[in-house]
């Protein structure tokens, strides 16, 4: 996939493995118990885990990658249905985590880049992204890669005692041909 070197090191973005998932599992429950950023209020067990893993295979719609450096995962990009009935198949909603103090130096850009170039061959008309407000490097994420607003769920979850409001956004993407798709 791509690789990020540095002064010393690696970084390697590459389809998520099995071998990932404890690593997958605690950064995505440093969320769950720290942020609002996702709405699970419990922290998961990789075994729950195992299952997502399954649904996001190394090709298709719904990918899962990881950006790794000596065995160690700095971070992942995902895409996912957006909602179970059929037709909705074209649509994906695509979500990032970096491990924590990870963020601001390029990484969830180069996850982003990876996941987009790897859609790129598949029939994906529409990239969707929510996001808890505020979350303002989040949303500067999603605006370079072309995502735009498509509204706002105000108060739609409690976490922490707080009502959170969720932004969603939307980014259309190139046919199968290459050709972009209106909107």
């Amino acid at each position: 996939m791509d690789q990020i070197t540095g002064a010393s090191t690696a970084t390697r973005i590459r389809a998520g493995e099995e071998r990932d998932l404890e690593q997958l599992t605690d950064l995505y429950n440093h969320y769950v118990t720290s942020t609002p950023i996702t709405f699970d209020i419990e922290p998961v067990r990789a075994a729950d885990r195992r299952r997502w893993l399954a649904d996001h295979p190394a090709t298709g719609r719904h990918r899962l990658l990881v950006a790794e450096e000596a065995g160690t995962v700095l971070g992942y990009a995902t895409s996912g249905p957006l909602r179970p009935k059929r037709a909705y198949e074209t649509s994906v909603e695509t979500s990032i985590y970096l491990a924590p103090g990870r963020g601001g130096r390029g990484l969830g850009s180069q996850l982003y880049r990876a996941l987009f170039e790897a859609l790129a061959g598949e029939d994906v008309h529409r990239a969707y992204a929510a996001i808890t407000l505020p979350n303002d490097a989040s949303l500067r994420l999603h605006e370079r890669f072309g995502f735009r607003p498509a509204g706002v769920h105000r108060e739609v979850g409690r976490k922490f005692g707080a009502y959170w409001d969720v932004a969603w956004l939307e980014k259309a993407l190139p046919d199968a041909s290459g050709r972009p798709s209106s909107g």
